[in-house]
């Protein structure tokens, strides 16, 4: 969601999520790393502004795998 020039990440942008995951975090293979572990690490991305309690591991599913995509 974008407010004013400013990207706002929300848990459905899952794509958006990844990619700026595998850029923050290119030292870090995704598949080593839990779902607690990738809540947080989304949650702490600076564009991020979401409810946690909607992260559930479908979208963190979603997520991981779209970071997996991006790693390669």
């Amino acid at each position: 969601m974008i407010q004013g020039n400013v990207m706002s990440l929300k848990w459905v942008d899952v794509q958006e999520i990844a990619i700026q995951l595998a850029q923050a975090h290119p030292e870090v293979n995704p598949l080593t790393v839990n779902f607690v572990k990738l809540r947080d690490l989304v949650m702490a991305l600076p564009d991020f502004d979401d409810i946690p309690d909607r992260g559930g591991e479908k979208v963190l599913e979603a997520i991981q795998g779209l970071w997996i995509e991006e790693a390669d």
